[in-house]
């Protein structure tokens, strides 16, 4: 029997979520980021923008230019991660079978289930919008691959001024036939490069991969090859996985909106990062083993630094003590940075021993550290804040768990 496989992609999912706050941009062009005189990045957009061109990861400023009367909104990204919640809910409400792959995607598996797929996407699709009031396209296919593939494609095709809402089906046996005419860019694993290097021997779709020998794509792409033409052809057995993953790696990042080049101002930032980065790790149950930092200068030159603690941790002050001794053996006094970041990584669950010296500080701190996040969790992570930071914001943070 043929697997029912559905990929859920919330369409322009903080768009839509900023259209429910505010009802009054819709159907306008608007975007999701930070301000264009401060190296803001479009995060999201509206459909209305991009027909006008503009798309994610796009410099604030240029799409500004590209549509001067383009509505800014900083976004509300804790709001995001609840509707995020209530939407997977719906989806661990219709089977167990659920793999969350990103705050607005989700594969499941309903081949249990009596109904045909499209009923089965339908309905879902249906309830998103009556009880989350969130727009949502779907791909019903035999496998995640092509699933995902045809979502994608139903968004294209259904491309426009509003959210397109497609449900793209596609039946057992037609998974060639469906991404053989497809470009090559459209298959998952094939990146700029390998698509030019396609294109150089004359392949331009996906069906011209599947008309390949294993040999030939070995020629061009290595022992990857084969893998390649095995996709092209709508072949994929992997599972939906319900696993959860622990992350390898907790960072905390900052673009400044203006180089600096203080050092009282860079330390405050690597200490709010520290602690973040820490408070992460302690709401995972996590310890880390290596703190590293990231640096990049006004050149875009990036560098990253690296040292191994003595003993896993998950505190603040750790993180930062190492963080800063990082930090002040690679940067020239006054020397202006662009982005600065915090991150640790060799995550691994509580097994830390005091060592042999510990006179109780460690422990102390520790106990200090569970109080403080108490407060955090019960009132807001505003409710307490270090003196030596109050006021002080960078301009734009990313923060990155590293699956």
């Amino acid at each position: 029997m043929a697997r029912k496989i559905l990929h859920l992609d919330l369409d322009a999912f903080f768009c839509a979520v900023e259209e429910l706050l505010d009802p009054s941009l819709a159907g306008k062009a608007f975007a999701v980021g930070g301000d264009p005189d401060q190296r803001g990045v479009v995060s999201s957009c509206s459909y209305e923008a991009r027909y006008r061109g503009i798309h994610s990861a796009m410099p604030m400023a240029k799409a500004v230019k590209l549509c001067p009367d383009l509505i800014i909104v900083h976004g509300h990204y804790r709001r995001y991660s609840e509707m995020s919640r209530q939407v997977m809910a719906i989806l661990h409400d219709t089977t167990p079978l659920v793999q969350q792959i990103s705050i607005d995607e989700a594969f499941l598996d309903m081949t249990d289930l009596p109904q045909s797929g499209e009923v089965l996407a339908k309905g879902l699709q249906a309830r998103i919008r009556k009880e989350v009031k969130l727009p949502c396209s779907i791909g019903v296919a035999s496998n995640k691959l092509v699933a995902k593939t045809a979502s994608d494609v139903g968004k294209r095709v259904k491309g426009g001024r509003d959210y397109p809402n497609a449900i793209t089906v596609v039946p057992p046996g037609e998974e060639a036939a469906f991404l053989a005419p497809l470009p090559t860019e459209a298959l998952w694993g094939v990146g700029p490069k390998s698509a030019q290097r396609l294109a150089r021997a004359g392949l331009h779709t996906i069906g011209d991969i599947a008309a390949l020998a294993d040999r030939k794509l070995i020629e061009l792409l290595g022992e990857y090859g084969p893998t390649l033409g095995q996709r092209a052809r709508g072949i994929d057995t992997r599972p939906v996985s319900t696993t959860h993953h622990a992350p390898k790696s907790i960072s905390q990042e900052v673009t400044f909106s203006r180089d600096v080049g203080d050092q009282r101002k860079l330390l405050t930032t690597l200490r709010q990062q520290s602690d973040r980065v820490g408070r992460r790790l302690r709401q995972a149950k996590l310890y880390a083993t290596t703190v590293k930092i990231k640096l990049r200068w006004p050149d875009f030159t990036t560098i990253t630094r690296q040292v191994s603690l003595e003993q896993p941790s998950n505190q603040d002050n750790l993180i930062y003590q190492a963080a800063r001794q990082l930090f002040l053996q690679n940067w020239a006094k006054e020397r202006p940075v662009r982005l600065l970041g915090v991150g640790v990584s060799g995550l691994q669950a509580p097994a830390r021993q005091l060592s042999l010296w510990d006179t109780g500080g460690v422990e102390k701190q520790a106990r200090l550290q569970r109080a403080v996040d108490e407060l955090k969790d019960r009132f807001g992570e505003s409710t307490i804040l270090r003196g030596s930071y109050l006021g002080k914001r960078p301009a734009r943070e990313r923060s990155d768990l590293g699956e």
